[in-house]
């Protein structure tokens, strides 16, 4: 049974000008080359869409540029809504909805150290607002904390919520809450170890360097479910190569330098964020001519 919203899922870079402002032709730009990918959707108006820095009007305009872009493509389509305040998210959450989305998928609040208790009513408001399904999040390393699995499975339970995208390296964890709520769709965000919680049972993965090697995940995530152990350690291998170098850039400057360097007009990352390193320019080339990494690039 194929499960709600199940794939894997670029999530999507934002196209800014050169002074920051939102600018949909680079968004375009962006969206043209990802969708020649063999992935299953796009994952908007997230983190690493630096979603955090974006107002609503930004988003909402976005969710429309990407909405047209990939009319007739086949792509699914979440819109991440996950903001600090509840009403925005949902104001964004019913956009999508009109838009025509697929789902929905938002981060804890995160402007304070809210409660879980506070964050299970953020949800469920949330999850009312709309008839889309929503995907929740564990990710510790934005909320401080990790979610106890009770609380998971709670928030598993409510209306209108299928799954969980799990961006963590703690793997036995996962495990605990996969066995306690078999049927949600579960999301791996680690894209450096994608290929172990495949081994674990997830439904797809929604990753920032997918955008580049969306290709390559798709391929990895096959070779896992056909037992190609090989495949998959030279797959995650490129992978964790290529996140290892942008690492030392910035992971998102250094995903949209690589577009830059492809021949992808997507504009630069939003300030503060700036390119690392002392010459991130060869760092990136370095890493687009390693061994491996270009025939997994589309054509």
């Amino acid at each position: 049974m194929t499960k709600k919203l199940a794939g894997m899922h670029v999530a999507l870079l934002t196209g800014f000008s050169d002074q920051g402002e939102f600018d949909a032709k680079r968004q375009e730009n962006i969206l043209e080359y990802v969708l020649k990918q063999n992935v299953t959707g796009l994952y908007v108006g997230g983190s690493s869409g630096e979603g955090g820095l974006m107002n609503v009007e930004e988003l909402a305009r976005q969710q429309e540029v990407v909405r047209d872009k990939a009319r007739g493509s086949g792509k699914q389509l979440i819109a991440h809504v996950g903001q600090p305040s509840l009403r925005e998210s949902i104001a964004l959450a019913e956009r999508a909805q009109e838009l025509g989305y697929d789902g929905l998928s938002a981060l804890p609040p995160h402007a304070y150290p809210f409660s879980q208790e506070e964050i299970f009513e953020y949800y469920r408001v949330l999850a009312a607002a709309t008839d889309l399904p929503l995907i929740v999040y564990e990710v510790p390393i934005r909320t401080g904390r990790p979610t106890p699995a009770d609380q998971i499975a709670k928030l598993l339970d409510l209306p209108n919520v299928a799954g969980l995208k799990f961006t963590s390296s703690d793997m036995f964890a996962l495990s605990q809450i996969q066995s306690v709520r078999p049927d949600a769709t579960y999301f791996f965000g680690f894209d450096e170890i994608i290929g172990g919680a495949a081994a674990l049972g997830v439904d797809g993965g929604i990753g920032t360097t997918y955008n580049i090697l969306g290709n390559l995940y798709t391929a990895l995530f096959k070779a896992v479910e056909l037992g190609e152990m090989e495949t998959l350690r030279e797959l995650q291998g490129i992978s964790q190569a290529y996140v290892n170098d942008i690492l030392k850039t910035g992971v998102i400057p250094g995903c949209k330098a690589t577009l830059q360097a492809l021949g992808v007009d997507c504009g630069p990352a939003r300030a503060p964020f700036l390119l690392r390193g002392a010459n991130p320019k060869a760092i990136i080339e370095t890493a687009i001519n390693r061994p491996g990494f270009q025939q997994w690039l589309p054509r």
